[in-house]
């Protein structure tokens, strides 16, 4: 079964097709300036790759050159579209309503658009994903995976805010959670290593320019970093992560703020960018540190502190500690953030191969980072959303054959 997986942005839609019957991904690439002038970028796991600029006025379109050109004699990789079994789609949030993968079908269209309100900037673009996919692909099922759904295992008293009951009941304002398929992933992968799941107690920090940490006991997630938005938690690349909300009134007041203003500093102006005043890109500050630059030496260790914090207060949450695992761009390729949030944890029993972590960046492979006396195990694992995305689609697809 080959099932090609889709992730819709406003004016972007990235793909990958894998051969489920080997996990093995086939082509990948992606669509951008969708509505505007258009152009895909296509690459072949032989190495190869092909870009081209081609007009793309909306989805639709960029779908049938993405299906053109997975089966042209030169890009190619299949013969033509029967070859693709399902499609799956990444979908950031599912609300209250989906608590886990499901087909594509009127009812779950119609309870998609009720979560336009919670994520206007992905839910969108997602519904034009998945319309431009019926058009050009009729009678091709398809699964919407959600970012939100491995989360939705949060007891209320995690998940809840302590605000007036009413909201939650009139707007559905709760913690949801996101990252969740490469949570999912990189916890499965670490409970393959301890060789269980029950009683199983790991934090999976997913770092890159958004970021959050996870709780997972059981092979379940109990609490995370991000909250009703992906805005809450740490520190990231621009956005400020948990911070005193009456800062929020302060500044609209100061500084004569709208609600869409103050909402774009928060998200787009804050976090890394906004203390370093340097980049929101973690190999910039990296290079302002090494020049001495004080405000990127404090973002920096904005970041690695809380983190850190995190680690402590979710394994007092859990009752104790097997497992961290480091994920995502920052997590997989940043020794010295590992360092900074791994040091002086040994109360935790967390002890670091200094060697072996300096060494782990820009590789494909799953690391242990921990020393062998350490009681904590501490490994760098490569995430894989697409691959959960597919294993979702040919699951459900099988199911109900």
């Amino acid at each position: 079964m080959n099932v090609l997986v889709l992730n819709a942005g406003s004016s972007s839609l990235k793909y990958q097709l894998l051969d489920m019957d080997t996990e093995k991904e086939l082509a990948r690439g992606i669509c951008e300036r969708i509505g505007i002038d258009g152009r895909i970028d296509h690459r072949l796991p032989d190495g190869r790759r092909f870009k081209k600029n081609v007009d793309m006025p909306n989805h639709a379109v960029a779908m049938k050159i993405i299906v053109d050109t997975l089966t042209d004699k030169e890009t190619g990789c299949i013969t033509d579209m029967s070859e693709i079994s399902a499609v799956g789609h990444r979908v950031v949030h599912g609300g209250e309503y989906f608590s886990g993968s499901v087909i594509v079908n009127d009812d779950v269209i119609a309870k998609l658009e009720k979560c336009r309100d919670l994520a206007p900037l992905h839910t969108g673009p997602a519904l034009m994903g998945i319309a431009g996919c019926s058009e050009v692909m009729k009678g091709v099922p398809q699964v919407l995976v959600f970012d939100t759904a491995f989360h939705s295992t949060m007891p209320d008293y995690a998940y809840m805010y302590p605000i007036p009951y009413e909201y939650y009941e009139k707007y559905s304002i709760r913690r949801y959670g996101f990252h969740g398929t490469s949570h999912r992933y990189v916890s499965g992968e670490m409970i393959k290593i301890l060789g269980r799941k029950d009683g199983t107690r790991i934090i999976t920090c997913h770092l890159g320019n958004g970021s959050s940490i996870t709780a997972v006991k059981d092979g379940k997630s109990i609490d995370t970093t991000m909250g009703f938005t992906p805005l809450d938690g740490l520190e990231m690349g621009t956005r400020c992560g948990a911070i005193d909300p009456a800062i929020v009134c302060f500044l609209m007041e100061k500084e004569g703020l709208s609600p869409s203003q103050m909402n774009d500093i928060l998200n787009k102006k804050c976090g890394l960018l906004g203390v370093s005043q340097v980049s929101s890109d973690s190999r910039d500050i990296e290079t302002a540190i090494a020049s001495g630059n004080s405000k990127a030496i404090l973002a920096d260790r904005i970041m690695s502190y809380q983190i850190k914090k995190y680690i402590g207060a979710y394994a007092a949450a859990m009752g104790g500690l097997d497992a961290v695992v480091f994920t995502a761009g920052l997590g997989e390729n940043n020794p010295a953030l590992r360092a900074d949030v791994c040091r002086d944890m040994s109360f935790l029993g967390i002890e670091l191969d200094e060697f072996v972590n300096s060494k782990t960046l820009r590789q494909p492979n799953t690391v242990k980072i921990s020393r062998d006396d350490s009681r904590v195990l501490v490994y760098v694992i490569p995430t894989n959303e697409e691959l959960v995305i597919a294993r979702d689609t040919k699951e459900l697809i099988e199911k109900n054959k």
